[in-house]
């Protein structure tokens, strides 16, 4: 069969970005388990195992030329995909042969290899973090002080502003970053632990020289770029890693959702839209149509991403003593998946809030509209302070609010709330100048502004310059599809 007869994922095929592929990609993951060997078979000689050097030159020699074709055919008489790549490594670098995998058992090259994946992934996760942050921080700067509707139950509440809302989702998508530099700056190699993780078998290469089993372990670790190993594992690295590393990306799926949901409310309201290409269609059937369909899709990814957070801890309560193979065909879906997943995302969200459209004639007419409601608070403490009862004023601007909200629910007029208290004599002590000068939006945003800087400089700021040097650089082609 050719790629167009068998099924391929559309993360692969349609939203994740090349670099996120190539990572979780078999020839990537192959060419890390030969470094792996390599750096067994080096760190082993240069603590005094007899290793020639033309055979660490072997390996050293065919890092990334793997003939995978018949490392599969190895796998097919074998039935074992660490022996087959053994062998077939073994026949490209035949004095490395004898040496080869010498101690260890499979889970010493797939374990840090996936470790050595997570690891890259999480950079360059984090870069993706890092641009979405940048520009929602200039999207929150440029409108900081905009008045627009609050909203609570998506009822009209009172005001915010466009750019203190922007800064609820930044601080969502800030909490996710900090939380990938902290597993970041937690993770460690499996290193060389054994069948069972006693690392007996290392014990036994030199000589009951615990010293130099611990050596050793430290060694590889370090030459696979780590800050060290795991204390204790069994034959695996304990499986709660991965329900962290999927506990962490449902996390930025879950700030990616609040978001893309908020952005299709407000899409609807007409205040917000996210981009629209002059030749997009947005329905086959209905021309005029301009769907929110980068928000839709985030909301769809996401939700798949959150589903597999609930598998990995079923896997990790699953597994059995020092370990049973219940894992392994799980993990190779649920983890690749789940980064492919959250690299589409988030390459989605930096789209939608660097092409982002704020409409705003619409959102000051829907301001202007409710903007009665949001002053009857200040009139009634003006109407108090000129000797009025403030429970009988209360009252009045109850029965007229109400009155104002059915007609223009039922007819859709204007809202003449001001007028209507201007001509009840429980008002009258307040002019209709007083009354008109208390509908300045500015006046109802609070702190908002403020906040925006404040959140900014005081929060934002501080965690980029964290994250900016550890964040994998992105591409200029890193782009979305359809």
């Amino acid at each position: 069969m050719n790629d167009s007869d068998r099924y391929q994922t559309p993360l692969a095929t349609r939203y994740a970005s090349e670099p996120m592929q190539q990572l979780w990609g078999p020839r990537h993951r192959i060419g890390l388990w030969r470094r792996t060997w390599l750096a067994l078979a080096e760190c082993q000689r240069e603590l005094g195992l007899p290793i020639p050097d033309d055979a660490i030159a072997g390996l050293r020699a065919h890092l990334d030329d793997a003939d995978l074709d018949a490392a599969a055919d190895y796998e097919r008489r074998f039935r074992h995909d660490v022996m087959a790549h053994v062998h077939a490594l073994g026949d490209q670098a035949p004095r490395a042969r004898p040496y080869l995998h010498l101690g260890a058992t499979s889970a010493f090259i797939t374990d840090n290899a996936d470790l050595m994946v997570i690891r890259d992934a999480y950079d360059l996760l984090l870069g993706r973090l890092v641009a979405v942050l940048e520009a929602l921080r200039g999207f929150a700067t440029e409108h900081a002080s905009l008045p627009c509707l609050a909203y609570t139950h998506f009822q009209p509440a009172q005001l915010t502003t466009v750019g203190k809302r922007a800064t609820l989702w930044l601080h969502d998508f800030a909490s996710d970053t900090a939380d990938l530099l902290h597993r970041r700056s937690l993770l460690r190699a499996r290193g060389c632990k054994g069948t069972t993780g006693t690392q007996a078998s290392f014990l036994e290469l030199f000589a009951g020289d615990h010293d130099k089993v611990r050596a050793l372990d430290d060694a590889v670790a370090s030459r696979l770029g780590f800050e060290g190993t795991i204390p204790v594992t069994g034959q695996t690295y304990p499986r709660k890693i991965d329900a962290g590393v999927l506990d962490l990306l449902s996390g930025i799926a879950q700030s990616a959702a609040k978001m893309a949901h908020d952005l299709r409310l407000l899409q609807h309201e007409g205040e917000l839209l996210e981009p629209f290409e002059a030749s997009q269609i947005g329905s086959s059937a209905m021309a005029y149509k301009r769907n929110p369909m980068r928000a839709e899709r985030v909301g769809a990814l996401a939700r798949f991403v959150i589903s597999l957070q609930a598998n990995g801890a079923h896997t990790a309560a699953a597994q059995w003593l020092e370990r049973t193979l219940d894992d392994s065909a799980n993990r190779r879906m649920t983890l690749p998946e789940a980064f492919l997943a959250v690299d589409a995302i988030l390459l989605l969200v930096e789209n939608i809030v660097r092409g982002m459209e704020v409409q705003h004639e619409v959102i000051g007419r829907h301001v202007a509209q409710e903007m009665p409601f949001m002053a009857t608070e200040r009139w009634l403490m003006q109407a108090t302070r000129q000797g009025g009862d403030r429970q009988e004023l209360h009252a009045v601007i109850r029965k007229h609010s109400m009155a104002v909200a059915e007609a223009m629910a039922r007819e859709g007029g204007s809202n003449d709330l001001l007028e209507r208290l201007a001509n009840d004599p429980a008002f009258a002590q307040l002019s209709v100048e007083t009354l008109q000068a208390d509908l300045t939006p500015r006046l109802y945003i609070g702190r908002a502004a403020e906040q925006v800087t404040e959140y900014l400089r005081e929060t934002l700021d501080p965690l980029l310059a964290t994250a900016r040097p550890h964040a994998s650089a992105l591409s200029a082609d890193d782009e979305i599809r359809v």
